[in-house]
């Protein structure tokens, strides 16, 4: 019987799609993401110029109480509108954005240093010193956050901006000090720590010479979102009326005012620096989730 005869029954109806067909569609995936992320950072960094860069563009004192011109909506002469005590929004958006964004990284830097030089003591110490680090940083995570930093803020008394950023960083390193213990468990019997050692490099000369730059990119996602978690816990106290008092403008502090303006029908004073604040906490959140890609293709390419 000759061969043409036979045919595979549904062979037309298939389409089979080797490396060449699948190029294509990868390419157009790849580009809608490189265009979401240069999206991401483009508008994060708009946030970012325009909270730090505020005052050359805004001749409004974000603190004056313009009595004439309270809870006015917003117009062509003030942006965003007035709060009820007449204050510019515009104005307060900016300045108070720039609050948020200092709170963040600042407790970032406290909690991340804590985090590296704790959880790099523990993984080269002894087995018993390691473990009892280890159930004291499983403790403090077992308690709430939020209540360990209104615990920490009521003892440091009335809550300023320096008080809230260290209140933040002292309790928001557990995490990431887990994962550098593991790091550096891994890492301290190698080659080069023991040379290092060996040629009198002390543990802070370890710690940043050769294992920091090996556990970095590891923890890089925790760390901005550490940044994250700092700005909503500082917006959360002020709702709460246990931040930052109304005077000290910051998206948290605005946001505390929510409760009157809802009574009083003020949608702007809610929805305009909610907005600031949401669309700043999702690009951050973008920006750790694309680093945490990138580190994970590094290491599978390896």
């Amino acid at each position: 019987m000759r061969e043409e005869e036979f045919e595979i029954v549904g062979a037309r109806d298939w389409q089979f799609q080797g490396p060449q067909d699948r190029k294509p569609a990868r390419d157009a995936k790849e580009r809608r993401q490189q265009r979401r992320i240069l999206l991401t950072w483009g508008v994060f960094l708009l946030i970012l110029l325009g909270c730090l860069l505020g005052g050359l563009f805004i001749d409004r004192d974000p603190a004056y109480m313009d009595l004439a011109h309270c809870s006015v909506p917003p117009c062509k002469e003030f942006l965003f509108g007035t709060d009820e005590m007449g204050r510019d929004l515009f104005a307060m958006v900016w300045h108070g954005g720039r609050i948020s964004l200092f709170i963040g990284g600042v407790s970032t830097l406290i909690s991340t240093g804590i985090a590296v030089i704790f959880g790099a003591v523990s993984g080269s110490a002894p087995k018993w010193a390691d473990t009892l680090m280890m159930r004291l940083t499983e403790i403090l995570l077992s308690v709430p956050g939020l209540l360990t930093v209104v615990l920490f803020q009521a003892v440091l008394g009335k809550a300023t901006v320096g008080s809230i950023s260290i209140v933040i960083g002292i309790t928001s390193w557990m995490s990431i000090a887990k994962v550098v213990r593991t790091e550096v468990r891994r890492l301290r019997g190698s080659e080069y720590i023991i040379a290092s050692k060996c040629m009198g490099g002390g543990f802070f000369h370890v710690l940043w010479k050769h294992l920091t730059p090996n556990f970095m990119p590891a923890i890089l996602f925790m760390v901005v979102m550490n940044i994250r978690n700092a700005i909503i816990a500082e917006s959360t106290l002020s709702f709460m009326g246990l931040g930052l008092p109304v005077q000290v403008v910051s998206w948290g502090s605005m946001l505390s005012l929510a409760e009157k303006a809802l009574l009083t029908n003020l949608w702007w004073v809610i929805l305009i620096p909610g907005m600031f604040l949401l669309v700043t906490l999702l690009c951050i959140t973008q920006i750790g989730n694309d680093l945490r890609k990138s580190v994970n293709r590094r290491h599978s390419n390896l």
